[in-house]
């Protein structure tokens, strides 16, 4: 089937198979590999995208699903002349990552939630990460990067 996806601003139409899970549309037809294939079975969030501005993990979303819908990736986050979203320069500055593998997810989680709770406490940010698993970190840098983002209002806009 073809379908007719909005990849970080750029209309993307490729043919699929009809079980072709966004997660691979998107590294494969599209080219955004920033999205990682972590576990395929939701445990992970290595693959969280935003799909119409909330986080879903794309291993369990079909492309077919996201047919003419907007669809944000990583590479979608940064201006287009390179300048860090504030959340990546947060993660940047707060030492939020390690192997690295799981900050795309943990960056796109955290865009969503904190456009739903722009002030949140470390609790309510512990609690939003759940779906997202780092082997590095402990996830405290992680926590202190999506707390020092959330001062930073231009995220709310």
């Amino acid at each position: 089937m073809q379908v007719t996806i909005t990849v970080n601003g750029t209309s993307e139409t490729h043919e699929v198979e009809t079980r072709t899970l966004l997660v691979h549309y998107l590294r494969e037809a599209c080219g955004h590999t920033g999205t990682n294939v972590g576990c395929d079975t939701t445990s992970c969030g290595a693959c969280t995208v935003l799909l119409d501005g909330e986080s879903v993990k794309s291993c369990t979303v079909l492309a077919a699903q996201a047919d003419g819908r907007d669809v944000t990736t990583i590479e979608g986050m940064a201006s287009p002349d390179g300048t860090l979203h504030p959340i990546q320069q947060a993660f940047h500055e707060e030492h939020g990552l390690q192997c690295g593998y799981c900050t795309p997810g943990m960056v796109m989680a955290a865009a969503s939630f904190l456009k739903e709770n722009p002030d949140p406490t470390e609790a309510e940010v512990r609690e939003a990460l759940e779906g997202n698993l780092c082997r590095c970190t402990g996830y405290h840098n992680i926590v202190q990067s999506i707390l020092a983002a959330a001062k930073n209002r231009e995220l709310v806009s």
